[in-house]
Order: C-alpha cells, then sequence, then structure tokens
C-alpha cells in the first residue's frame, strides 16, 4: 500500500478514532502529560488528525488553516527527547492496537510514525 492510498482505505473516521484514541492516554502519561498540561488538547488532536488526513490523501484541512507542516519547527518548543519520542510511539502503537485497519494501513502508519517520531527529536536525554 502506498502512503497516499491509506486515507481512501480507513476515510476521516478511522482518523478520528486512532487520534481520539491516542490523546485519550495523555491526560494520565507520565512523560507526555506534563508537555501538554495546560495546553488546547483537543486543539492539537485536531490539529494531529488534520495533518494526518492530509499527509495520507485526504482533505487538505491543514495546509489550507496552517499552510506548510514545519514539523521541526512547530515542535521545537518542547522537549522532544528521544524518552519522550519512545513514549510518544508506544502511545501511538497503543492507539493503533485499538483499530481494525487492514494490517498493511497498520504497517504504513507504523512506519510513518517511527520515522518522522525520531526526525522530531530536539533534545538530548
Amino acid at each position: 500500500m502506498e502512503e497516499f492510498e491509506v486515507y481512501a482505505a480507513i476515510g476521516e473516521q478511522g482518523f478520528s478514532q486512532l487520534i481520539a484514541a491516542f490523546y485519550k492516554q495523555i491526560p494520565s502519561d507520565d512523560v507526555l502529560g506534563p508537555l501538554y498540561r495546560g495546553r488546547d488538547l483537543a486543539g492539537a488532536e485536531q490539529r494531529l488528525r488534520d495533518f494526518l488526513v492530509y499527509r495520507f490523501g485526504g482533505p487538505q484541512r491543514y495546509i489550507e488553516q496552517r499552510g506548510h507542516p514545519r514539523l521541526r519547527m512547530r515542535h521545537f518548543p518542547f522537549a522532544v527527547s528521544p524518552a519522550a519520542r519512545d513514549r510518544w510511539m508506544q502511545l501511538m502503537l497503543n492507539a493503533l492496537e485499538t483499530t481494525s485497519f487492514p494490517a498493511d494501513v497498520k504497517h504504513v502508519l507504523h512506519n510513518f510514525f517511527d520515522s518522522t517520531a525520531t526526525f522530531l527529536i530536539n533534545r538530548p536525554e
């Protein structure tokens, strides 16, 4: 499966389900919870969902509203250490396991999350 085919396979509802399951874990998480404390969690959820929808072949709401993703720049204010990256991956994989997505969709998403989370590391341990 190609990345641009993921949206056609799971649609808006699939991305909504995945991202809701991910953000449900955040407030109680001892590593990522503090990074989000006092921030607009619902807004963060919407931005990630819209980004993924766009990135994987769906409507371009993210680009229309926020422009180029510039992921490293947008994440620089947050301390993304290797430990934070690993926890983010753990929670996202937990969320991915709650879905009934086809195996090839899960594989594409897992690979994307893994490489992108590593790319966003901006602080040492």
